[in-house]
């Protein structure tokens, strides 16, 4: 069964001002003229939450994922990309201003960059200073002290950022429980026509979008609409057809639901956020290591996995917008996620680790003309395709790479591939510089001739690392231990993954002085990918723990 069709809501407020900006546009250029190469590309970024390469470009058999499969055949596919901090705030301010969370000074949620660290420029106030129209819908920046109350509001976006109305119900009592009731619960499949406003907020926010790409067709000027979405990002709640897709009888356990023996206590995450929720409380799970029994382990994937279609669908429906209104000869695509999320390896759930399950995230550009050829008049690029639909072979991405990347490329590489200026390297330290970017410009990696070079971008793989970091408030496991508010951070976790090996070292850390000391080490963790990809096996204490690599520090 298909999901049902979509009510169109009213103009909402940042459509009445995306009118007003277009009105000033129009009367300063003119009316829009037809399309041609030298005319600038558009940006349609979107931002997934939670997402883990669980998807069937990336080779995962099970997951029903046609439209971002599809997108993925017609762009450059990244096998190897890893944020910087996997959990949302810290992630999503680093990645959307090229710089580390050591240089915004976020590790929770409790502060603004522009005030705490310095005026730092984002992706999207960069392409707004060089003519574009810049739009947010839904999750892009972290909601809340982190983007100032306001989504970097005026600096990032030339209308108000739009927030879908049926988000305030997502932690509420809205899932009909066994026994009749409405639970805050984890694992939430809604009938959509029950739940209130009859709607649920990625259906609202690809409604938006899609309004907004029709204003911005008859525009005289390029546009940057970055497009959040909220899933699968917990409470697990979505339309409850999508749970067919996945019988549980097909659905298997993490191939290592243990907690390695070797596992150092302050790597641990005790998942606590996953603990409050309803239907985990009824367990009675012991704090911190569960277990989980295995039955509500595979309907956490279950959940998980059908969120994922559900957000492949909204993905879907915004794509075949670009076709509908002739834009995808001149709109270019990436998709990525502010962070994995473990569904059950090495004992644990959620994001806020080290490892590759919570960092690597998927990452793709479809670039009209460079990943793929120009599309034909009356060509369709991105038709709709219905996950519930039986399925071929997931089509081939159009190239792939297996380089390491960090989500800090995406601002020095979405500029250069938009034609704009490539923002200069920070040097160290980049406090006082506004505009430049700590992250590779991956431009030597797409098809084409005449972008900057950068020698390392295309060396020798072994020499490419992607870097990542943790907070922890103590060595051991503790109520606050996801997610540590900055005063009580006492160690970090500095992590290095290379093409061979994950290291990583647990440091002192003083929060005042934002400093890590590096001759405190409490703890190490050494994984070869080769022989332990799953990062089951610690070797740290067979090696020279003592000593750091010289590549270590960013």
């Amino acid at each position: 069964m298909s999901p049902s069709p979509w009510k169109m809501p009213p103009p909402s407020r940042s459509l009445l001002w995306l009118g007003l900006v277009l009105g000033a546009v129009c009367a300063s250029h003119g009316p829009a003229a037809p399309g041609n190469a030298t005319d600038p590309l558009n940006v349609l970024l979107i931002i997934v939450d939670d997402l883990r390469p669980s998807l069937g470009c990336y080779g995962n058999k099970l997951i029903r994922s046609p439209n971002i499969d599809q997108l993925a055949s017609r762009s450059l596919l990244f096998q190897n990309a890893f944020a910087q901090q996997a959990v949302c705030a810290p992630s999503r301010v680093s990645f959307l201003t090229g710089r580390r969370p050591d240089t915004t000074r976020l590790y929770d949620f409790n502060s603004y960059w522009r005030v705490h660290a310095g005026n730092f420029s984002t992706i999207p106030q960069y392409f707004k200073e060089n003519g574009y129209v810049t739009m947010s819908v839904g999750k892009v920046f972290h909601p809340g002290i982190s983007s100032n109350h306001s989504d970097d509001s005026p600096y990032s976006w030339s209308v108000p950022p739009y927030h879908p109305s049926s988000e305030k119900y997502e932690n509420t009592k809205t899932c009909r429980g066994p026994d009749g009731e409405l639970h805050a619960n984890l694992l939430c499949p809604v009938d959509v026509v029950d739940v209130p406003e009859g709607t649920l907020p990625d259906k609202q926010s690809t409604e938006q979008a899609i309004q907004l790409l029709g204003k911005m067709k008859t525009s005289a000027s390029p546009f940057f609409l970055a497009v959040g979405y909220h899933k699968p990002h917990i409470p697990f709640r979505y339309p409850k057809e999508f749970q067919k897709l996945y019988p549980l009888e097909n659905v298997s356990l993490a191939p290592d639901p243990q907690v390695p023996a070797g596992l150092p206590l302050v790597a641990y995450n005790p998942w606590m956020d996953l603990r409050q929720r309803e239907d985990v409380q009824a367990l009675n799970l012991s704090v911190p290591y569960g277990p989980i029994p295995a039955d509500f382990q595979r309907k956490i994937r279950q959940s998980y996995f059908a969120c994922v279609s559900y957000l492949d669908t909204q993905v879907g429906r915004l794509l075949s917008t670009l076709d509908d209104l002739q834009l995808a000869s001149s709109t270019i695509v990436a998709l990525t996620s502010d962070h994995g999320w473990a569904l059950g390896e090495h004992g644990e759930w959620a994001k806020y680790s080290n490892f590759d399950v919570t960092t690597r995230v998927p990452l793709m550009f479809y670039v009209p003309g460079r990943t793929a050829p120009l599309p034909v008049e009356g060509e369709k690029f991105f038709p709709y395709l219905d996950p519930f639909d039986s399925i071929s072979e997931v089509p081939e991405p159009g190239r792939q790479t297996g380089d390491l990347v960090e989500l800090l490329s995406l601002f020095p590489t979405l500029a250069g591939l938009a034609g704009l200026r490539v923002p200069p390297r920070c040097p160290i330290p980049s406090f006082h510089m506004e505009l430049c970017r700590e992250g590779r410009n991956l431009l030597k990696l797409f098809e084409g001739r005449g972008e900057e070079e950068e020698p390392h971008v295309r060396g020798n793989p072994r020499e490419l690392i992607a870097y990542s970091q943790y907070p922890r408030p103590a060595d051991s496991p503790q109520w606050n231990s996801d997610k540590p508010s900055l005063e009580d951070i006492k160690v970090m976790g500095y992590s290095i993954r290379t093409v061979d090996y994950r290291y990583t070292v647990w440091v002192g850390f003083n929060p005042q002085e934002f400093l890590a000391n590096f001759s405190d080490i409490h703890a190490g963790e050494l994984y070869f990918v080769a022989s332990d990809p799953l990062q089951d096996h610690n070797v740290y204490n067979d090696s020279q723990g003592g000593t750091l690599p010289q590549s270590f520090m960013p």
